[in-house]
């Protein structure tokens, strides 16, 4: 399965998302992850510690993709039509992940837009979603859920272990001493059961 993560704003979890569910895809079969955005994030990640998994550049994918089954993207951010184009024609799913503040939800809306000029498989994923009384992630999910748009049942919390992950080189779950560890772990875990169901 080819998964790609893309978003037209920074700052949203699309390289956490990326990496996160390449540890997952791992769990069930050899999985690569290729970096395809310019800022080199996920190799950034990878090079801190020890991920369960290859992360390879876009360049590299060539050679390697054939020894896995599956395949997660990290896209560069704000991609243009004709590269947003290709990512979603060249893939199984486009996971779109968003923070639910209104910049990032005004972001999406414009990937929304170009997407609906493309027959392309995708589905939006809520992130950095603040703890209650906050009820921003719930009015965003219902936003979504309203306007018939293919949202996760799973959505991504706000936890300080994710930035903990990325400074060690490791997915989340491999972060010791964190009781929140096992929680940011079950978000993505739940999103990549949806993924594969």
């Amino acid at each position: 399965m080819i998964v790609t993560v893309a978003s037209f704003k920074g700052g949203v979890g699309k390289t956490t998302t990326a990496l996160h569910l390449a540890a997952y895809c791992q769990t069930l079969a050899p999985t690569l992850l290729v970096d395809g955005d310019l800022n080199r994030s996920a190799l950034d990640w990878a090079k801190r510690g020890n991920l369960p998994f290859k992360v390879v550049d876009e360049k590299a994918a060539v050679k390697f993709v054939r020894n896995y089954e599956h395949i997660i993207v990290d896209t560069p951010a704000r991609p243009n039509l004709e590269e947003l184009k290709t990512t979603a024609t060249g893939c199984d799913l486009l996971v779109l992940p968003t923070s639910p503040d209104a910049l990032a939800m005004g972001a999406l809306l414009q990937v929304l837009t170009a997407l609906k000029t493309l027959e392309a498989n995708y589905k939006i994923l809520l992130t950095i979603v603040p703890p209650p009384p906050s009820r921003t992630g719930i009015e965003a999910r219902e936003s979504l859920i309203a306007a018939n748009l293919p949202v996760f049942k799973a959505s991504i919390r706000r936890f300080s272990v994710f930035q903990r992950a990325a400074l060690e080189g490791v997915s989340v779950n491999q972060v010791k001493n964190d009781s929140k560890s096992g929680i940011a772990w079950r978000c993505y875990s739940m999103v990549g059961e949806e993924i594969m169901s």
